[in-house]
């Protein structure tokens, strides 16, 4: 790809906000319903979609809620934290 090429796409984001971005970053990020099973223990997947969340409250300078989340993409990456059982699984009710 030429500079030349990549002229529109820089002058295009500099059209979109910080926050909108990130928003845009961890929306993509984000592990959906139909893939939560899958990637609930993915520790990338999910350090890196609280990392994304994290970058929001921090541009929304909500530096806590940034710090919190940091903490917990840590946790992910360190394996100091894991994915809980699933609420649905192992329940009395669903054994019926």
């Amino acid at each position: 790809m030429t500079p030349s090429t990549q002229q529109p796409k820089n002058k295009d984001l500099e059209q979109i906000s910080d926050l909108e971005l990130a928003q845009a970053l961890m929306e993509r990020l984000s592990i959906n319903e139909k893939d939560w099973h899958k990637l609930k223990s993915n520790r990338k997947a999910r350090a890196s979609e609280i990392v994304a969340a994290a970058l929001v409250y921090l541009l929304k300078d909500q530096k806590e809620e940034a710090l919190q989340r940091l903490e917990q993409a840590t946790g992910w990456l360190n394996r100091s934290i894991s994915a809980p059982p699933c609420p649905t699984h192992g329940s009395k009710e669903n054994k019926d």
